[in-house]
């Protein structure tokens, strides 16, 4: 039996919903561990790292993986999860051009600490980060950051769509979520997803439809463990303005050789 295969989550799936979607296609695999390696956002999508069978047992291993993500900042919106998934505030945008922005990119590129983003599944004091911000206290701890190492940050592309177009991606994006109602899910009340709908259609009410907002493409290759949320939220406050990550795709798993000058390739892929 192999000892693990690569699937592809899905926007609005968990992992684990991806996991059984593909036990179920497989009859050789009723009955057989299975075990993701590296989560995905619900807002993400790409590669999945899955454990088969005794391959479960040293799961560790595997965590310490390289990953390439390619994802996207809308400029000018920030949310509490620093994803198309929260609720909203909006801040004015300077002008921005691609020097500017490579500038960030290379100031950016090798060792760097990051925080937890509030929603997410990191503990403190043996609870979720995320349960904290539901409950409202979240200001009454630390939030602890992870060290990372970006080997390459690269922008792809600098393109404008309407307030009209952001709108219907990201509440089209928010519906792919199947509908929570498990009882200890309760307190994340479906995600949040009426006040989420909400702060949606405000934002395009209060903008005119055809008015543009400014969105940049990104290719990072990162250690294990790194969130691309956070690094969206971090370089917009860079260019003196918010954002939050419009998309992430994860294309690459595995073990990356760094070189100098920002060049490297991959020992490894799975």
């Amino acid at each position: 039996m192999k000892k693990h295969v690569t699937l592809y989550k899905k926007v609005g799936q968990t992992p684990l919903q991806c996991l059984e979607l593909y036990r179920t296609t497989q009859e050789d695999m009723t009955g057989v561990p299975m075990a993701y390696a590296g989560r995905l956002d619900p807002m993400a999508e790409g590669k999945l790292l899955v454990l088969l069978g005794d391959e479960c047992k040293v799961q560790e291993k595997y965590h310490t993986l390289d990953k390439e993500y390619v994802f996207e900042v809308l400029f000018g919106v920030t949310s509490d999860t620093a994803d198309v998934l929260g609720l909203l505030e909006t801040c004015t945008v300077p002008q921005l051009s691609k020097q500017e922005i490579t500038k960030v990119t290379r100031k950016l590129v090798g060792n760097i600490e990051l925080s937890y983003p509030h929603f997410s599944s990191k503990t403190v004091k043996g609870k979720p980060l995320h349960t904290w911000k539901l409950e409202g206290t979240i200001d009454t701890i630390e939030i602890p950051t992870k060290k990372s190492t970006l080997y390459t940050l690269s922008l792809e592309t600098l393109e404008q769509k309407s307030v009209q177009e952001v709108y219907v991606y990201a509440s089209e994006k928010i519906e792919t979520i199947p509908r929570v109602t498990e009882e200890r899910k309760a307190l994340g009340n479906d995600f949040r997803r009426v006040d989420v709908r909400r702060c949606w259609e405000q934002f395009l009410e209060e903008h005119n439809p055809e008015d543009k907002l400014t969105i940049a493409r990104f290719r990072c290759v990162c250690t294990s463990g790194t969130y691309m949320r956070t690094l969206a939220t971090l370089i917009a406050n860079e260019l003196n303005t918010c954002g939050l990550a419009y998309s992430i795709k994860r294309t690459k798993i595995g073990r990356y050789f760094p070189l100098p000058f920002g060049f490297g390739f991959w020992l490894r892929l799975f």
